[in-house]
């Protein structure tokens, strides 16, 4: 598996990505209430994507494997982890973990020190796990509960070498 920047070619893929995960891995959340997955899955198109990925603030990086998008996520340049969903078909496998490495590295090249993201109740073990804690009180998101966390980063700069070295020109 290689982490790499998203390119737009890649909307489609991540688009689905996301839908997936966001179907069939977060049903803790959704509850497969039809309201709350349609305010969830709102913007996540291809085209939707695509604008994510042209705004210059955003860091977009793909987790692939044989030509296959595993994962996805967003890191902005305010160190706010925005995107991090993985293909049911990749779940447990550590690409999450690899991800949010590479996210991590990537704000912290910034000169991030702090890295925030919200977290959903599906993932908010795996967050903890990886050195995330209580930001703020629980809030309201898409019919929702969400969790602000964030974590302090390592200022050791030690980064696999497999993750991104550099932001992409406009970033």
């Amino acid at each position: 598996m290689d982490i790499r920047t998203a390119t737009l070619d890649d909307a489609p893929a991540i688009s689905e990505v996301v839908k997936r995960s966001i179907r069939e891995l977060c049903v803790a959340d959704h509850r497969n209430d039809p309201h709350i997955l349609a305010r969830w899955l709102a913007g996540k198109t291809p085209e939707d994507v695509a604008r994510w990925l042209a705004s210059p603030a955003n860091i977009t990086l793909v987790a692939v494997e044989a030509n296959t998008i595993l994962a996805a996520g967003c890191v902005t340049l305010a160190a706010e982890v925005i995107l991090n969903y993985v293909s049911p078909d990749a779940r447990f496998r550590g690409v999450s973990r690899a991800m949010m490495a590479a996210l991590e590295a990537v704000a912290r090249r910034n000169g991030a020190t702090l890295c925030r993201l919200d977290s959903t109740l599906t993932a908010l073990r795996f967050y903890e796990a990886i050195g995330y804690g209580e930001a703020a009180p629980p809030a309201g998101k898409h019919g929702m509960t969400i969790r602000p966390m964030s974590k302090r980063l390592s200022t050791s700069g030690e980064t696999p070498d497999r993750f991104p070295t550099e932001v992409p020109a406009g970033a």
